[in-house]
């Protein structure tokens, strides 16, 4: 197990720049939410932070761009790769192109955050210079040494090392860090011929890279399985949020209402959950049990989405789901304040989950398997419980047995709500962040 040890050093004001791909808004992007509550924690704190979005803007309301264009644009940089012609297109093809209603069309098109399909893509990104998106490369790099001078380049995720070498070339003084997050998820979804290819190359590109930034313990481990990097490079921060944009609410004031809070997907375990809950309604002790559910979708969901509301029909329990549109803003604390407890049962469990910690900022408990990394923050927050076998009878199970225990429902959502005050409040894990940046900086 990776721990990194540090010492808080004297204030020094950074110009950071954060290089994140975006998900357009469509549905509940875990990595988009923590680089952007990274980005206003380390503004409140003095330093001169700019996120650079990349394929799609970050957020659906576009807050987050500013007069900052969007870079290797979604559809642009997919018809340039499948067409050859396009490659050649005039400049104003290219701004329509990666314009803001396009690009929100391709935030909820089937396959702009899928990895099938995508593998010719990823191999061509990740050659960055020598790749077929060399012109969109020198473009941003063009755009960043005119407006902006930074100390710290932060990639958002190892599939954006292709930008590196190139990054490292035109940027000497700066030093080059990089967020290690599911990529694997992504990676390990697509064809055997290129899974090998794909790794190998974040490994080489990994090279110019000053250090990586792990979110747990447990995928530190996988990336160092997966990819070359030496160990000393990687380090371990946990993921945070303000414990006073959340309001906590006592378990004992809300209904017994069951939530999930993720991208709805076969992935995320979303047919899992809905299968759980109709079990438990077979137990006529649950009948005041509602399952509330948000987290957005794209076009690939649309097969599950009308699986699950059919097959809820068939139960008669439709009525009894509330699928809470909003997820975004003040309408995912309103879900936070109609759920007692959570559950994402994602398939292959993840690298953190920041819904864990809003979760339990808000007082509500999270159920999760015993998968990924979801061990070690329940272990370290005592803000939920895991259960071993991820099936939607051993969620219903659990489910049932926690609903039935509002004293540990009530511990439960206090020390979650402690841990989230004292080991996972982000403006502590900016504080790690940033050290590791300055001791970094000193070495460069």
């Amino acid at each position: 197990m990776l721990i990194w040890y540090y010492t808080l050093s004297t204030f020094i004001s950074m110009n950071i720049l954060q290089i994140i791909p975006g998900s357009g808004g469509s549905f509940y992007c875990g990595n988009c939410l923590r680089d952007d509550k990274f980005h206003l924690a380390m503004k409140k704190q003095g330093h001169e932070v700019t996120k650079l979005p990349m394929y799609l803007p970050l957020f659906s309301d576009e807050h987050d761009l500013n007069e900052i264009p969007v870079f290797y644009g979604a559809i642009s940089i997919y018809l340039k790769q499948l067409y050859p012609v396009f490659r050649h297109a005039p400049a104003w093809m290219d701004r329509l192109l990666n314009s803001g209603p396009m690009l929100k069309l391709a935030a909820g098109m089937a396959g702009s955050t899928n990895a099938k399909g995508l593998e010719e893509m990823t191999v061509s990104m990740l050659m960055g210079e020598e790749g077929k998106q060399k012109e969109e490369l020198n473009r941003m790099v063009s755009w960043m040494a005119e407006y902006l001078k930074p100390d710290v380049i932060h990639l958002s995720n190892a599939l954006l090392l292709g930008l590196a070498p190139k990054l490292k070339k035109e940027f000497p003084n700066a030093i080059l860090v990089c967020s290690l997050q599911d990529e694997d998820v992504w990676v390990d979804a697509m064809k055997d011929s290129f899974r090998d290819k794909i790794w190998a190359l974040m490994s080489t590109k990994a090279e110019y890279l000053d250090a990586f930034i792990a979110v747990s313990n447990f995928y530190a481990e996988v990336s160092l399985e997966k990819m070359n990097i030496p160990k000393e490079k990687v380090f371990i921060n946990h993921l945070g949020v303000d414990p006073n944009e959340y309001t906590y609410a006592t378990p004992h004031t809300k209904d017994r209402n069951i939530g999930y809070i993720s991208r709805m997907c076969e992935g995320n375990g979303f047919d899992i959950i809905v299968d759980a809950f109709i079990e438990l309604k077979k137990d006529t002790a649950c009948q005041d049990v509602k399952l509330i559910v948000t987290g957005g979708s794209t076009g690939d969901d649309k097969p599950l989405l009308k699986q699950v509301r059919q097959k809820l029909k068939e139960e008669r329990l439709l009525e009894q789901v509330e699928f809470h549109e909003d997820f975004n803003g003040e309408g995912r604390h309103e879900f936070f304040k109609k759920v007692k407890l959570i559950s994402v049962p994602v398939r292959n469990g993840e690298a953190f989950g920041l819904y864990l910690l809003e979760s339990m900022a808000s007082g509500v408990p999270v159920v999760q398997p015993n998968l990924g990394a979801f061990a070690e923050i329940i272990e370290k927050s005592k803000g939920g419980i895991i259960y071993e076998n991820n099936t939607s009878e051993e969620l219903a199970l659990t489910l049932k047995e926690l609903l039935n225990n509002e004293n540990k429902i009530q511990e439960l959502a206090a020390s979650g709500r402690k841990a989230v005050e004292k080991e996972f409040n982000i403006y502590t894990k900016t504080d790690y962040l940033i050290n590791i940046y300055e001791q970094l900086l000193a070495k460069n």
